[in-house]
């Protein structure tokens, strides 16, 4: 399983050649889920999931690009799917984890969506890239952390990178 995480990544890295703040992001995004799955306590199936899905959650943007002039979260989601597909069954994941990961790719942007703790922690891990990555303002994360961080993991996270004033029922 590590062999094809680091080929999904490699592929991410192919399929944004030149454009490092995209490899960089999802690198980034990569490493939150790796550290929050485990944190977690993730099944060895359901981190598997959750990093091939990390690699690759962005991968439709440069085609979104490419045919719309600009993309957007509906975008990435629309795009994302076939192409994590074609990179996914190119390097020889199952079918059943391809469907998961395709998925959660195709409504990353989609909160109300999440059905796991795989999807879960996407999330949580993408919008800790996000809110340093766009300078999401003290507010800002407090509302978006309130309304979408389910985990501990999260929770403690985002309190470390940004030791907001969070009232004492987010806290577990």
């Amino acid at each position: 399983m590590d062999k094809l995480v680091a080929l999904a990544l490699r592929e991410m890295i192919r399929h944004n050649r030149g454009d490092q703040k995209r490899v960089e992001h999802s690198v980034k995004v990569f490493g939150y889920a790796q550290i929050l799955g485990r944190l977690e306590g993730l099944s060895i199936d359901n981190q598997y999931v959750l990093e091939l899905t990390a690699a690759l959650h962005d991968i439709g943007i440069h085609v979104a690009e490419l045919k719309f002039g600009y993309c957007n979260g509906q975008l990435q989601e629309l795009e994302g799917p076939p192409v994590a597909r074609e990179i996914l069954e190119a390097i020889g994941v199952s079918a059943e984890v391809v469907d998961r990961v395709c998925f959660i790719v195709g409504k990353h942007h989609t909160f109300s969506a999440i059905d796991g703790i795989d999807f879960q922690l996407l999330v949580e891990a993408d919008f800790l890239v996000n809110s340093v990555e766009e300078a999401v303002s003290p507010e800002g994360v407090r509302r978006f952390v309130e309304a979408n961080f389910k985990t501990e993991s999260g929770r403690m996270l985002i309190l470390d990178l940004f030791p907001l004033n969070f009232p004492s029922r987010f806290l577990f």
